[in-house]
């Protein structure tokens, strides 16, 4: 009988341990919920925000410059004599939002932004097919106001600005985006002149090659501005990846370096040559444990 028992337990040894086995093999290989990477290589496209994200505990230290119009001929070097810069800080506070804040010598302006992201593109079970990102800024100028005959309150030197992004990566090579964005200015340059302006963003990323992507950053100008003498800004560049930088060099008829700026305050002219030679640079830095 003892034999017997011995028997018995040795078969159901060796019958389960295979279908242990076979069941962790089909948990294992059972298909995952995957979030989506790398649609834009920067938090930006160009000038406006792309639907890609720094990490969390991460800061992204952006430089951006903007030259002169290269119609501006070789006494001004094509417009390398002058430069106009912004400053940036962004902060991951968790992987799907980040704080920034910086400060342009275009307007002698600060400007401040937060970036969440409800929606991440993912593909398996539960997938969603775009990511979907909010972005909302506030922007004030510093600089002396030009009337000086009138009380100038505070509140005047503020402007504010909401956007959305819904962006899809279609493939590794190519991701677009559309983003909506709404313009407020508690003051508009001239009376004639709207304080709301509404734009729709286009944003789009190819990619060349490993280190190297060609992208497209354009914002139409819906309502609020006159046409005969505000432009949609334009940009077209390349990003660039060396190591721990990613570096874009860009063409664009804009100025400004913030949603506001570039969205209310561009004059110069693609079709007429008006236009500018620039490059941002992001740094990041790890400052907590990589995530």
């Amino acid at each position: 009988m003892k034999k017997i028992i011995i028997a018995i337990c040795y078969t159901g040894i060796y019958f389960s341990s295979p279908a242990q086995d076979l069941l962790s093999l089909v948990d294992n290989n059972a298909p995952q919920k995957e979030h989506v990477t790398n649609a834009f290589k920067s938090s930006r496209v160009l000038n406006g925000h792309s639907m890609e994200f720094i990490g969390k505990g991460e800061l992204d230290i952006r430089i951006l410059h903007r030259f002169g119009e290269i119609n501006s001929g070789p006494n001004n070097l094509f417009g390398l004599d002058q430069a106009n810069m912004r400053l940036g800080f962004d902060y991951g506070l968790l992987k799907n939002l980040t704080i920034g804040a910086g400060r342009s010598n275009v307007g002698k302006e600060l400007d401040g932004f937060i970036k969440f992201r409800p929606v991440w593109q993912s593909t398996g079970p539960g997938s969603f097919p775009v990511s979907i990102v909010l972005v909302t800024g506030m922007t004030a100028q510093t600089q002396p106001m030009t009337d000086t005959t009138k009380i100038n309150y505070f509140s005047n030197r503020l402007a504010f600005y909401n956007e959305i992004i819904i962006g899809r990566k279609f493939s590794e090579r190519f991701s677009l985006q559309l983003s909506p964005v709404f313009v407020h200015r508690n003051l508009a340059d001239l009376a004639s002149e709207e304080n709301d302006i509404y734009a729709l963003g286009i944003g789009a990323r190819l990619k060349l090659s490993k280190r190297m992507a060609l992208v497209a950053d354009y914002h139409y100008i819906a309502k609020g501005l006159d046409k005969n003498k505000y432009k949609d800004p334009f940009s077209l560049g390349f990003d660039i990846e060396t190591g721990g930088h990613v570096f874009q060099l860009l063409f664009t008829n804009a100025t400004g370096m913030n949603e506001k700026s570039f969205i209310t305050n561009t004059t110069s002219n693609w079709g007429k040559g008006s236009i500018r030679f620039g490059f941002n640079l992001s740094r990041i830095f790890t400052l907590g444990k990589r995530h």
